[in-house]
């Protein structure tokens, strides 16, 4: 198999509230929305988010991102308005921190994964 892309989708139940919360997550519009109930976030080239209005799956995924600076990245979120909770470090030195968007869906934010 040769994946060019991965394309993370992440359901809702509201679309309109959830896009607008992505929206301030991102800090920026969606890139794309190709049909009704999708937007995508183009996160790098290779790899997109997509919000897509499915009220029986919403508020049941995770994505975690790979940052590096975690406070710097907690600190611009929180200048828009989304709160990440308490940052943990793990026993080989990850930190995370995490948020839930309006539906539950978690997404956490990782400085060091790969440590």
């Amino acid at each position: 198999m040769s994946v060019t892309k991965v394309l993370s989708v992440v359901p809702v139940a509201d679309f309109e509230a959830s896009t607008a919360w992505y929206e301030r997550f991102f800090g920026r519009p969606a890139d794309t929305r190709p049909m009704p109930g999708l937007a995508d976030w183009h996160v790098t080239d290779d790899a997109w988010v997509q919000v897509f209005h499915d009220a029986d799956r919403a508020g049941r995924s995770a994505l975690n991102f790979a940052v590096d600076d975690l406070g710097a990245e907690t600190a611009v979120l929180a200048g828009r308005g989304v709160r990440l909770g308490e940052a943990t470090t793990t026993t080989r030195n990850a930190k995370l921190a995490s948020v839930a968007d309006p539906d539950g869906n978690t997404i956490t934010l990782i400085e060091n994964p790969s440590v």
